[in-house]
């Protein structure tokens, strides 16, 4: 499927989770007031990250989807990583944030009063919504880094919204009051290592890491069984955003295959062996002779 399909899918899966985020953030925050409930605070908090991770994922989407040109050569796909790692930011911050109201309230409880079937009733809206919403992304979640941010915010509101309807059980029917400010904790812990993750795998874009699941000394050894290679060096494997490996190598070559003017052939054994293996689309190779490999070196040090 071509990345183009791709982000008009992510686009559309966007929008309509955008609206039913939206939606439900209004109406938890009205229902946060009325209640006095902490846990649907958080919850609401979250989802306001949520409209502002969502609304950053979309544009990154469009922004992505435009063409290559002569200044920015690779496209501009690389705005879905700096998308996620917008969303990583938002998500860390609110679950710090929640995290000290909910301790806050535990070390300091004062006369909270809590109206328990309200705020089950709204934390009940939320978590249908925000199960139709994890249902629209889910099958869009590995196809891009931005969009694995996205799926993750809302699947950590669904969890935030199951935390803050057990809340508001327990005290419907035990009136333990400290379940609120117990279950936002809960709600702030889930929050916080996705946002951790998040933002580590777009660091490691950024930072133009080998991705995770790929072994340059594995690309090497597949290369050097390819008839006339004689040695691969140089090698750089890095991401232009998740899912789109980039590959350079210098190849040196046995000397037959320029005399019998084979590089082409060469060429397209070496670009079938990364992508077939690999999944790498994009691949560049410097043919080098034996004798050009053997002074290569001042060049590079």
């Amino acid at each position: 499927m071509s990345h183009h399909h791709h982000s008009s899918a992510n686009r559309t899966r966007l929008t309509i989770v955008l609206g039913i985020v939206g939606a439900v953030l209004v109406i938890e925050v009205v229902g946060a007031i009325f209640t006095g409930s902490l846990a649907l605070f958080a919850d609401a908090g979250h989802m306001f990250s949520d409209t502002i991770g969502l609304a950053v994922a979309l544009t990154a989407t469009v922004i992505a989807a435009r063409p290559a040109t002569e200044r920015a050569t690779f496209g501009f796909q690389r705005a879905e990583v700096f998308g996620a790692l917008v969303n990583g930011g938002i998500l860390l911050a609110v679950a710090i944030a929640v995290g000290y109201q909910a301790v806050t309230r535990l070390v300091y409880p004062g006369d909270v009063e809590i109206q328990s079937l309200p705020m089950l009733l709204v934390a009940a809206l939320g978590l249908a919504a925000n199960v139709a919403a994890a249902l629209i992304l889910r099958p869009q979640a590995g196809s891009s880094i931005n969009m694995r941010g996205a799926y993750l915010e809302v699947l950590g509101d669904l969890l935030g919204s199951v935390a803050a309807i057990v809340a508001a059980v327990v005290i419907l029917t035990t009136g333990f009051m400290p379940a609120d400010a117990i279950a936002s904790l809960a709600i702030a812990l889930m929050i916080a290592p996705r946002a951790v993750f998040l933002l580590r795998d777009a660091v490691r874009v950024l930072s133009e890491s080998v991705p995770v699941d790929t072994s340059v000394a594995e690309i090497r050894e597949h290369l050097l069984q390819t008839p006339g290679v004689v040695e691969v060096h140089d090698v750089h494997v890095w991401a232009i955003t998740s899912g789109h490996p980039v590959f350079s190598a210098h190849v040196v070559v046995a000397d037959e295959v320029f005399a019998d003017q084979d590089t082409g052939r060469l060429l397209d054994e070496l670009s079938a062996c990364l992508a077939d293996h690999f999944d790498v689309a994009h691949s560049t190779f410097q043919l080098e002779p034996e004798e050009h490999a053997q002074h290569e070196e001042r060049f590079h040090s």
